[in-house]
């Protein structure tokens, strides 16, 4: 249910589970296998997006709907498991948002680094319509993303909005016409790519990790990572290359 492309340092993951891609256990557990394969393969950036019109339209209602708690539970813990697999893989991931991201589709795209969304894309955590609330990471990383207050209106309303609306309060990146999507998604891939990997690796860990902190023991973390660099081979390449005016020759060590 995950079709796998690479298109040089860039390897792109199609959730490919017609015909409106839902989450369900057997296509977590398949994703949760892929991160592992990719996790230290020799691709830099990583791109998801969906197949059809939809990205995710949400997790699959009909395996929830007769769940005891202690399956719920479980369930929940799959999916959040994954999701927090992609916010910790060490290389940045986008997500293409090409359609309908609703309830596990918002919470797999708020798990990635970059949201790029096409103006077809739909955005919303409407379990509250089912009598449950998100549970694979949507009322703690959407707050996070755009605010409590928005957050609150969005979780507690259930209302869906458009990709114009995502853009305005902060949920995506960019907002882009569809047949721009993935080209923009691969550019800045690229773009990505041809930078110091090591680098781009502990600067997402750095953000990642100090948003967790003090301002001061964030900043106490970021030192740290940015003094781990100097003992690379692609830190040293990178100042010499500026120094002498010609192009790094980056190895990711």
């Amino acid at each position: 249910m995950i079709d796998v492309s690479r298109e040089g340092k860039t390897v792109i993951l199609t959730i490919n589970n017609p015909p409106m891609n839902v989450l369900n256990s057997e296509l977590l557990k398949e994703l949760d296998c892929v991160l592992d394969e990719i996790s230290n393969d020799d691709s830099l950036v990583v791109i998801i997006t969906g197949a059809g019109r939809a990205f995710v339209a949400g997790a699959d209602i009909k395996e929830m709907m007769n769940m005891d708690p202690e399956e719920a539970r479980r369930f929940a813990g799959i999916g959040q498991s994954v999701f927090n697999k992609i916010e910790h893989l060490p290389k940045p991931v986008i997500a293409a948002i090409n359609g309908f991201a609703l309830g596990g589709g918002t919470e797999l795209a708020m798990s990635c680094d970059i949201i790029f969304a096409s103006e077809k894309a739909k955005f919303g955590q409407p379990e509250v319509a089912l009598a449950v609330i998100p549970g694979f990471g949507g009322t703690q990383r959407l707050p996070r993303m755009v605010g409590r207050n928005i957050a609150k209106e969005l979780i507690f309303s259930g209302n869906i909005i458009g990709a114009d609306e995502a853009y305005r309060i902060g949920l995506a990146n960019r907002l882009l016409p569809h047949e721009e999507l993935m080209d923009a998604a691969k550019k800045l891939a690229d773009t990505i790519s041809k930078k110091g990997p090591a680098a781009v690796r502990l600067a997402k860990k750095a953000i990642n990790g100090g948003l967790d902190m003090t301002l001061s023991d964030g900043l106490d973390f970021e030192a740290e990572k940015f003094s781990d660099l100097f003992d690379t081979h692609d830190q040293k390449e990178g100042m010499d290359a500026f120094v002498n005016k010609r192009k790094p020759d980056f190895r990711g060590e």
